[in-house]
């Protein structure tokens, strides 16, 4: 039982409690402010079901048949994502010139039940369909979206558009390990599905970064079919330095991978990795370290590979294109928009090749 449902059934049991303890009802419900008709439901239902009962009827039950028709409702979440720009006064002025009747309190109801009662998640919404199914924008959904896209560059927003167009690498100092020593976790993320990555090391260098990749990142990328475009790191010594002595930078122009750095002193320009090591350490290393006596770096290294597959692959994501979706199904499902945006780059290079050869 959640805090929020102990709230609830609390004073309920308490005016039971005070009932017995004053020997009167009517006082009782005087001082907690219930009825007596309330006092002796809620007495029935304690008896025959206990706290459960109690909290059975906190629960707010929907109404299925004040509902809208299925049709209406279709026809509702189809104009959010057509034309996110509309209010939902006029959402509900529109509908009814196609013929379909809904007030627009309706429509409200109708966006809060889909998550698109704000424009922003409308936009939200709109730029994932037409990611994801390739439609044709109008005029309109097209000035949404260069509104909601300038928006974000304000605000410093990462930009991604497929798997493997962006990954985000940070280094995370896990703690220090008795006869062991200092440990550093190397993170990997792919901003579009947030697919992890993590290694462990004793130390913070350009050769363990490097490694990462090498190791870890770009084997799984090659195993998927597709290409890591981009990675994005903060300013640190592991990620820069002059290119012709730096381990990390000599790596990503061998495999000719863009690197982007993060603003100085804004390191919330790659908070994916930030809030990823935040919620690592609440539901990994507060509890693994306190269940277990780890002996070698080895035997941390299992375990985090064990809490990373179980992160990808059993976990729901609340991520910009997750929905709800486990990191590893948002990659799968979304594969093809990466494979479909290099197809035409390799082709191009083909026909000038050929070209050439033809002069």
């Amino acid at each position: 039982m959640n805090n929020i449902e102990q709230k609830i059934i609390k004073p309920k049991l308490g005016v039971l409690e005070l009932a017995k303890q004053l020997g009167s009802v009517s006082q009782a419900c005087k001082t907690m402010g219930y009825s007596r008709d309330s006092f002796y439901r809620f007495k029935k239902l304690y008896e025959n079901g206990g706290e459960e009962a109690l909290r059975e009827i906190s629960k707010r039950k929907p109404i299925i048949k004040n509902r809208v028709p299925e049709h209406v409702e279709r026809a509702v979440v189809a104009l959010a994502v057509e034309n996110p720009a509309l209010g939902q006064l006029r959402a509900s002025q529109e509908l009814l010139q196609r013929g379909v009747v809904v007030s627009s309190g309706g429509v409200r109801s109708i966006w809060l039940r889909h998550e698109l009662e704000t424009m922003k998640k409308r936009l939200k919404a709109l730029e994932t369909k037409s990611a994801q199914e390739g439609i044709l924008l109008t005029e309109e959904q097209v000035a949404a979206l260069e509104k909601m896209k300038s928006q974000k560059e304000a605000h410093g927003e990462i930009e991604t558009h497929h798997p493997g167009y962006l990954g985000a690498q940070d280094t995370y100092f896990v703690g220090t390990m008795k006869g062991v020593g200092r440990i550093y976790q190397q993170t990997f993320i792919d901003t579009y599905s947030r697919v992890a990555q993590a290694k462990l090391y004793l130390e913070k260098t350009a050769i363990t970064a490097a490694d990462m990749l090498n190791d870890r990142v770009l084997p799984f990328f090659d195993e998927q079919g597709i290409a890591l475009l981009r990675v994005l790191t903060d300013r640190g010594t592991e990620y820069c330095g002059k290119i012709e002595n730096h381990a990390y930078q000599l790596y990503l122009a061998m495999e000719d991978i863009d690197h982007s750095r993060t603003k100085a002193n804004h390191p919330q320009t790659n908070g994916i990795c930030e809030r990823f090591h935040k919620t690592m350490k609440h539901e990994f290393y507060d509890i693994a370290f306190r269940k277990k006596i780890y002996q070698s770096l080895e035997e941390l290294q299992l375990d985090v590979d064990h809490w990373i597959a179980k992160y990808n692959e059993q976990r729901p994501h609340s991520g910009k294109y997750c929905y709800g979706k486990t990191p590893m199904q948002t990659f799968r499902e979304a594969t093809h928009l990466a494979i479909e945006k290099t197809i035409p780059a390799a082709e191009s290079s083909d026909s000038m090749r050929h070209l050439t050869n033809a002069a």
